[in-house]
């Protein structure tokens, strides 16, 4: 999802959908963190979003520790996404219960990068593999420089004009998923979301199920909705606005918050 240019650190306060929604979400948590944690301010969380986050890693360094923030909904053997969430969450606990508050912003902000991410409906697209076979089988792992990440090699000239055409041209795969995810930062924007806090309901049934369980089962309710399906056949429609503001963004928002209570009720039952 959208989280600003990752050119300076406060790129994306205003439009950033990452910034905005660990905002509310923030604003969500406040009054379930247990009294005896010190939780991470807004601020300390937001300085590690844009150009501190994961996207920015991305841009710094290429193929080097680059978070892959893509999931399949469909394949329940696919759980790279789910280990790095419960690393953060695990991470994020432990460092609550050190009261190390530099390094649990850092695991909030990222955990949440990672979940909102993994709803979004352009990141249950099969990019790795497509990407693969535009490069003529070769891994991600090879993309060690901006121009290997922003030009796609190709057998002959013309071959290679081919596949960047695919990839960067008008509904190009990338050029549809940034177009998709623009389109949510538009929605975003001035909504305050305050509708969106979890039910005490949802904050027991974390405790009983654990962080995982609720994130899948808000995965399938994303996945059954098929609103990049729809977004690569008919563009931004006024339905795919309204799902994004009375349901996408709702549960994200959700989700992040009861990621963030999970990790902070783990702090206070670690040995």
């Amino acid at each position: 999802m959208y989280s600003g240019t990752t050119f300076r650190t406060k790129s994306g306060l205003v439009m950033g959908v990452h910034q905005k929604i660990d905002r509310v979400a923030h604003r969500h948590i406040k009054k379930h963190v247990p009294a005896s944690l010190k939780f991470p301010t807004t601020r300390e969380v937001l300085h590690f979003e844009g150009l501190n986050g994961p996207d920015g890693i991305k841009r710094k360094s290429p193929a080097k520790d680059e978070p892959w923030h893509y999931i399949d909904p469909a394949d329940i053997t696919d759980r790279n996404l789910i280990d790095m969430m419960n690393d953060h969450i695990f991470n994020m606990s432990t460092a609550l219960k050190e009261h190390n508050t530099t390094r649990a912003a850092f695991e909030a902000a990222w955990l949440a990068h990672a979940i909102v991410d993994g709803l979004t409906p352009a990141h249950h697209y099969p990019l790795e593999a497509k990407l693969e076979e535009l490069r003529g089988g070769e891994g991600l792992e090879t993309r060690v420089t901006t121009k290997d990440k922003l030009i796609l090699p190709g057998k002959t000239r013309r071959h290679q004009l081919k596949n960047n055409w695919e990839y960067w041209g008008t509904k190009g795969i990338f050029t549809t998923h940034i177009g998709f995810e623009l389109g949510v930062a538009s929605v975003i924007a001035p909504l305050k979301f305050d509708e969106a806090a979890p039910s005490q309901a949802a904050y027991d049934h974390v405790q009983e199920v654990g962080f995982e369980a609720v994130f899948y089962d808000m995965l399938a309710r994303i996945n059954t909705m098929q609103m990049y399906e729809e977004y690569t056949r008919l563009g931004w429609t006024r339905h795919l606005a309204q799902e994004t503001r009375g349901k996408l963004l709702p549960l994200m928002i959700q989700a992040v918050t009861l990621a963030w209570y999970d990790a902070a009720v783990k702090a206070t039952v670690q040995a």
